[in-house]
């Protein structure tokens, strides 16, 4: 049996609120060493934002950095159980074209797995890196 996500997951996601600003959400990936955090509304999950998506979606849209980070947020979100095998983490991640996927642990959101987190070669079989793979499609999320 191979790894299970929650074994190279990163627990405890760190989440912004919708109406908190760009700025804020750039500082809370700053100061956690994260590259995307989850957005939340009224204590609800409602999307993922990124790095990414605060350079391609904010700046290169001049949008200021005291915007709303909710509007920038991703809401097609694809988790993956935390029991899970890793290889079934990345078959989501190569189907859903995603680099990351929240861990859903008894109906929580457990915390966050990276395909760096998945990537190495010890984890799968195949020659190429899933991450050659997944870096080729278009990733709505990031």
């Amino acid at each position: 049996m191979g790894a299970r996500v929650r074994d190279l997951m990163t627990p405890g996601p760190i989440a912004v609120d919708y109406g908190q600003t760009i700025a804020e959400a750039a500082r809370t990936m700053r100061d956690w060493g994260v590259g995307a955090v989850l957005v939340v509304q009224d204590h609800i999950l409602y999307g993922l934002v990124t790095d990414r998506d605060l350079v391609v979606r904010a700046m290169a849209e001049s949008t200021g950095p005291d915007a709303a980070v909710g509007p920038l947020s991703s809401r097609d979100l694809v988790g993956v159980q935390a029991d899970a095998d890793a290889a079934e983490a990345l078959r989501l991640m190569r189907e859903h074209a995603v680099r990351r996927l929240p861990v859903i642990d008894n109906w929580h959101v457990a915390g966050m797995v990276s395909l760096g987190d998945l990537d190495p070669p010890s984890l799968h079989a195949e020659p190429a890196p899933a991450s050659a793979e997944i870096s080729k499609a278009h990733d709505p999320h990031e």
